[in-house]
């Protein structure tokens, strides 16, 4: 079992930036791929970055290509998310979540998930 809180979100102008933090504890963290998702009110959930077990590997969606980057401190157990060049369509509900083997954009392919973290872009 991993269990996983997001934190970090809050309320930003856009062209600002956030970072969010998504701490773990439970199983060793070094061995599982996380990744972070989105979702806005009325929309799916859709993935935005992932990052292997020990940080080799790393993909993006590519609406935000160029803006976030995704990194680990598996000392820490915490991966994080920078967003910077913020815009109001990042506006959502940020998710992390962790899978036992490689990365992974299919939320499907998840199976653990923590509670959620607002960011609300303003324009």
């Amino acid at each position: 079992q991993v269990q996983l809180v997001e934190s970090g979100g809050g309320l930003v102008q856009a062209g600002g930036s956030l970072r969010l933090s998504c701490a773990a504890s439970g199983r060793t963290f070094s061995t599982v791929a996380v990744g972070w998702f989105r979702q806005a009110p009325g929309k799916e959930r859709e993935f935005v970055a992932t990052i292997s077990a020990i940080g080799r590997v790393t993909y993006y969606a590519d609406s935000v290509k160029g803006r976030f980057t995704i990194s680990r401190d598996n000392a820490k157990a915490t991966v994080y998310l920078q967003m910077n060049s913020l815009k109001p369509e990042d506006t959502a509900n940020y998710y992390c979540a962790a899978r036992n083997i490689g990365t992974s954009k299919k939320t499907v392919d998840y199976n653990y998930w923590g509670q959620g973290t607002q960011v609300t872009v303003s324009s």
